[in-house]
């Protein structure tokens, strides 16, 4: 069995809102007993993270058949999350929810170009081949492997799938902003 991860990932916050979002949610998630305020070595990919608490099961449910061993990694800087190796089969125009089918060399080399400058300036667009309005990266959606574009991201290492009562209890957290469930394995 390979290692899974769970992200929320805040589509809305910018650099400066994320680490305060961030400390809103932790102080929570901590107060709840999801996860403890200590940081150990307990996430895959970064030096620390916050280890589950004696209430992890708050953020699963009953319906569980595992316990976490690893923790939960708290990103506050720019990051594209993915869903592991796959990529998806197209993107969708937020606007018209026409497909752009990234199996389409020319699409492919236009979304990968402008992930490329959002991830090195925080801002790019790509124009919808059918409605020719102008997206910004983080609000296409994915077919089939999620990918999500924010500055604050909640990933879970080697969970229990998250209930959805509970990643709207963290969304809730954040200012009423929209976010991503990113989910997969390595």
């Amino acid at each position: 069995m390979g290692d899974r991860f769970q992200v929320i990932v805040d589509l809305d916050a910018g650099g400066t809102d994320a680490e305060r979002l961030a400390r809103r949610a932790l102080e929570w998630l901590v107060a709840e007993g999801v996860v403890l305020a200590e940081r150990t070595p307990c996430v895959l990919g970064q030096p620390l993270g916050h280890p589950p608490g004696p209430h992890w099961q708050r953020a699963v449910g009953d319906d569980w058949d595992f316990e976490p061993w690893d923790g939960l990694a708290v990103h506050t800087r720019r990051t594209g999350f993915t869903s592991g190796a796959d990529l998806p089969g197209a993107a969708l125009c937020p606007r018209c929810g026409a497909p752009a089918p990234l199996d389409d060399d020319a699409t492919w080399r236009r979304f990968r170009a402008a992930m490329r400058v959002w991830h090195d300036t925080g801002a790019a667009s790509v124009g919808c081949a059918a409605c020719a309005t102008a997206v910004p990266v983080p609000d296409w959606s994915w077919d089939e492997a999620p990918l999500a574009f924010g500055h604050l991201g909640f990933e879970f290492w080697n969970w229990p799938e998250l209930t959805d009562g509970f990643r709207a209890r963290l969304a809730a957290l954040l200012d009423g902003h929209r976010t991503a469930y990113v989910w997969g394995a390595y």
